[in-house]
């Protein structure tokens, strides 16, 4: 990843909206949760909710797919393990500290 990518990623993560609906898609796992779901979930407007889903769009964090009428969002979880990976693959390497094994994430079985 490059450094631009990261830093675009990470201020969409930056607004205390799209983390908390970044977090519930996280945590909904593969199959992710239908828009009105993740509205109730978080109880914020359907508009305000549409505007920071863009965003996390926008910068590939995200995922929509139709099924039927229903929207479904997703993570992409390819793009948070690289981002992840970004953020610590320099840890210590100038420091005096020993460097850190970042645990793998590794989709559940």
């Amino acid at each position: 990843m490059k450094l631009d990518d990261a830093a675009v990623r990470l201020e969409a993560l930056g607004n205390p909206t799209r983390l908390k609906i970044y977090r519930a898609l996280v945590r909904a796992g593969e199959e992710g949760l239908p828009v009105g779901r993740l509205q109730e979930k978080l109880d914020v407007a359907a508009s305000t909710l549409s505007h920071h889903l863009k965003a996390l769009i926008a910068v590939g964090l995200v995922t929509q797919m139709r099924e039927g009428t229903t929207l479904i969002c997703h993570t992409n979880y390819n793009m948070m393990r690289g981002l992840i990976e970004y953020m610590a693959e320099e840890c210590c390497a100038e420091g005096t500290c020993p460097p850190v094994a970042v645990p793998r994430l590794t989709k559940a079985a």
